[in-house]
């Protein structure tokens, strides 16, 4: 028992996990019990999947040590490629996979670039976060994409899956995408790849792996990610604006590192990346129904991710420190 307790401790999301069961009970007992309603919890699900899944792409970035900026960008990028597309005549799945495709480029370029010259990647995502913002207001033409009702399968990524209307296909979405990532970082050479690559490259390079490839992998993957919560966001609401997604990076950086991902890289889990995502969305509606303004919003955010990241190391310290008697 000691010794489980010894491992629990030094689990990265154990600080946030513990935080979002004190944050639940707190806003239940404020909003006189309406907090865990089905209706709440509906509309917490309902866009959960557009913040979490940027944040499950930053997470394994993060992990691999690099970082990327340009995914509030990119949120705002693909589904305004895809609507100009379908507008202008393209079958609904070819301009999706087109919008995919340019995350994917886009995500290549940002690892390529960082790779090749050697350069820090958040000079690279921050000057991709203005060429791509850019592009999407060029895009546009000044005038957002109209799509008319029936044009594309909104349903099957937004409508409710269940009478109750409680669940959304998004959700669905998220939690199959979700469960695939975390699977690739546990159970596959990949996986291990990128925990190597980001706790200490060179020992990685010297095993034969080829961290460059690893780390441009991970930026297309967090890309397509961002691309495709943005397409669930924009068709949810049923509106392309090139400004959605603004700010969206620096949550999805919050939530990996309210989640327990290591700043340095090596250390993070997609669970971790998840429970910090969903804290800054029950954070944001518990407040709403606690009736606090809402402008300490992002002083809570703040708040909450140094307090994280004191409390991670604390419990990693309080674990490494516990001694644990051995069978004899």
């Amino acid at each position: 028992m000691r010794r489980l307790f010894k491992l629990s401790l030094q689990k990265p999301e154990l600080a946030s996990a513990l935080l979002l069961l004190l944050l639940v009970i707190v806003f239940q007992v404020r909003s006189d019990s309406v907090f865990l309603s089905a209706n709440n919890i509906r509309g917490i699900l309902g866009i959960l999947p557009e913040t979490a899944l940027v944040a499950l792409g930053v997470t394994l970035l993060m992990i691999c040590g690099e970082f990327d900026l340009s995914v509030g960008s990119v949120f705002a990028l693909m589904p305004m490629t895809m609507a100009v597309l379908v507008v202008g005549g393209w079958p609904f799945w070819i301009a999706v996979l087109a919008g995919l495709s340019l995350c994917a480029l886009i995500g290549f370029l940002n690892g390529w670039i960082t790779i090749r010259y050697d350069i820090p990647s958040f000079i690279t995502t921050l000057g991709m976060l203005f060429m791509a913002r850019s592009l999407t207001v060029v895009i546009s033409g000044g005038f957002p994409p109209r799509i008319k009702p029936g044009e594309v399968p909104s349903w099957l990524f937004v409508g409710f899956v269940d009478e109750g209307g409680l669940v959304r296909a998004s959700v669905l979405w998220f939690v199959g995408i979700a469960i695939l990532i975390s699977l690739l970082l546990s159970r596959t050479n990949f996986g291990n790849w990128v925990r190597a690559t980001g706790g200490f490259p060179p020992a990685a390079a010297a095993m034969g792996i080829s961290t460059g490839k690893v780390k441009i992998a991970c930026f297309m993957i967090c890309s397509v990610l961002a691309g495709f919560a943005g397409m669930i966001q924009s068709l949810r609401l049923n509106s392309f604006l090139p400004s959605i997604g603004e700010g969206m990076e620096l949550q999805a950086v919050a939530s990996a590192v309210i989640g327990g991902t290591s700043l340095s890289g090596g250390v993070g889990s997609i669970l971790g990346g998840l429970i910090g995502a969903t804290l800054i969305r029950v954070i944001d509606n518990g407040m709403v129904l606690s009736q606090i303004d809402a402008n300490w919003f992002k002083f809570a955010i703040g708040a909450l991710t140094i307090f994280a990241v004191v409390g991670n190391a604390w419990l990693r310290r309080r674990g490494r420190a516990m001694k644990v008697e051995t069978d004899k």
